[in-house]
Order: C-alpha cells, then structure tokens, then sequence
C-alpha cells in the first residue's frame, strides 16, 4: 500500500499562486509516475500535469505556461507550482501515484481543495 498526503490548497485571488504539495510513504515503487488531476463540481476528474522519474512532464492545454510540476525522489514528494491562477482553476486537486508495470499500483491521494476567486 502507497499512502499520499497533501497539502497547500486554499483560497487565492485570480491572478495568485498556490503551491501544492504529496508526500507518498509506504512499499513506493520508485519508477512510479506522479501527478496531479483535479476535479471540479460536476465535472469528470482530469490530469492536470504529471512527471517521470526522471523529470519527463505533460500538461494539460489549459495549465501550459502557468503551472509546473517537479517531484524530489528522494523525499518521494511531488509539487505543483500554480501561478496566474484563474476561477476556472477552482477544483479538488488530488495527487496521484502510478506505475504500469506493477498489477494495482494506482493510488490516490484525499483531495485539497483549490478555490480562486475573481
């Protein structure tokens, strides 16, 4: 089992930035992808960004440009850095941990909740 936490979420003004951040703990494997999706009211799940283990990253069309992921495998910790955020940022932002080549290593982490106002 994979435990992730994160943290960071909040209330922010259009135009802010917001650092999120997940710590995974537990039987990590450590090629896994990390990434962040989000999830607002009425809307299905999406990926927002995610990062290899060796720092190959994708975004979605509508972060390009504001938002960076980056992850610390050492800490097995990744970020998101959200700058020029916008009121159609607004979601749960969950974190996530993936790893193809092992049967079941999808996890996910709790949520924060991201609310930008305009």
């Amino acid at each position: 089992q994979v435990k992730l936490v994160e943290s960071g979420g909040g209330l922010v003004q259009a135009g802010g930035s917001l650092r999120l951040s997940c710590a995974a703990s537990g039987s990590i494997f450590s090629l896994h992808v990390m990434g962040w999706y989000r999830q607002a009211p009425g809307e299905q799940r999406e990926l927002v960004a995610d990062i290899t283990v060796l720092g190959t990253t994708k975004y979605a069309d509508s972060v390009k440009g504001r938002f960076t992921i980056s992850r610390d495998n050492a800490k097995n910790t990744v970020y998101l850095q959200m700058n020029s955020l916008k009121a159609e940022d607004t979601a749960v932002y969950y974190c996530n941990a993936y790893a193809a080549a092992v049967t079941g290593y999808d996890y996910w982490g709790q949520g924060t909740q991201v609310t930008v106002s305009s």
